[in-house]
């Protein structure tokens, strides 16, 4: 039987299939599937921002070939960045 730390990367991949799926293109998140992803699977963090435009912002600094999507390992830096920022406020 798979490992925990195995469980939680099938977990990764198919929450990125489940949302890069909506637009017929299941190896990207468009900005829509992005958006859908962060307001369900993230609603704590996104519901707590004060600035409307924070979402955008991170879209365009995970893109890093700025083709308007986000392919997995970008969607990887993010998830990374969130774990950083948790662990970083654990510790304290």
């Amino acid at each position: 039987s798979p490992t925990e730390t195995e469980r939680c990367i099938e977990s990764l991949i198919a929450v990125f299939q489940k949302y890069a799926g909506q637009d017929g293109k299941n190896l990207t998140l468009s900005k829509r599937e992005f958006l859908n992803f962060m307001n369900t699977e993230l609603a704590a963090f996104t519901k707590n921002q004060k600035d409307p435009g924070v979402l955008d912002r991170m879209m365009k600094k995970l893109d890093l070939n700025s083709d308007g999507q986000l392919d997995f390992q970008e969607f990887l830096n993010l998830i990374g960045g969130l774990a950083q920022a948790c662990h970083d406020s654990f510790m304290r």
